[in-house]
This record gives C-alpha cells, sequence and structure tokens, in this order.
C-alpha cells in the first residue's frame, strides 16, 4: 500500500524518463492483484531493463578509454575544458581521471600535460626474413 502512495506522490518526469520504475511498479501492481504468473513477465522485462543498462555502461566505459587513448595520442598539452568535453564528464572529475592516468595540471592556465606513455612494440620474428638474412649473410662470407 505504500508503494500505491510513492507511486502516486512520484513526478511524472521521473515516470517517463526511467522506465526501470515502471517495470518495478508493474510488479507491485501485480503483487497488490495477486497476479503471480504476470509477476514472472514483468521481472523478466526487468531483467532485460537491466542488462541493456549495463550494455550501455559498459559501452560508454569502452569509448572513453578510447577517447583517452585519442588525446594521448593527438595531444601533449590540452586544456581542462577539452578534455572534459572528449571525455564526457565535468571538468573535475575529468582532471581527476586524467590525474590519476599520470597527466600533470598547470592550476594558472588550467592545461593538462600529457604523459605519453612507452610504447612496447613486439618484434615479430617472420621465418622467411630470416632464411633470406641468412643466404645473404651466407653469400656474403662466401
Amino acid at each position: 500500500n505504500s508503494a500505491r502512495f510513492m507511486w502516486k506522490r512520484m513526478p511524472a518526469a521521473i515516470k517517463e524518463a526511467r522506465p526501470e520504475v515502471v517495470a518495478v511498479w508493474r510488479i507491485g501492481q501485480k503483487l497488490w492483484t495477486r497476479d503471480y504468473a504476470g509477476i514472472y513477465v514483468c521481472t523478466d522485462f526487468v531483467v532485460y531493463l537491466i542488462f541493456i543498462s549495463f550494455l550501455h555502461h559498459r559501452s560508454a566505459e569502452l569509448y572513453k578509454k578510447r577517447m583517452f587513448e585519442l588525446l594521448l595520442a593527438a595531444y601533449s598539452t590540452i586544456s581542462t575544458q577539452d578534455s572534459a568535453h572528449f571525455l564526457g564528464m565535468n571538468e573535475n572529475d575529468a582532471t581527476n581521471y586524467v590525474l590519476q592516468q599520470g597527466w600533470v595540471l598547470d592550476s594558472a592556465s588550467q592545461t593538462l600535460t600529457v604523459k605519453k606513455q612507452a610504447v612496447v612494440k613486439e618484434q615479430k620474428l617472420d621465418p622467411s626474413k630470416l632464411q633470406r638474412l641468412t643466404e645473404y649473410v651466407f653469400h656474403l662470407e662466401h
């Protein structure tokens, strides 16, 4: 009964913007009317919404990581405002995020100095190249 009154007091903007809230309310309605079979249908929908929310969050994190890598490759210095814009955060959060990655903040000019990470290249040994090199060295010696 308390959930019913809470639903009535809840602003319409929240009800329209958050489908998971509506889905949970439907579960409450099914409980109220003792429609036990309907509860399972509603809970499946809530699980689906949570899964979609997880995918959205995960893709946003991957996108933020990719944007950070692009900033790392493209800039030596960047303003805190621009870094926040590219990373999709407010300035404080973006500044804290890049400072954790080793970047340096100049407080006076509000610019960040990018700390380039050491590039580790793995040299792949191609057998055909090794064979040609061996033949070339053999030819030089004889």
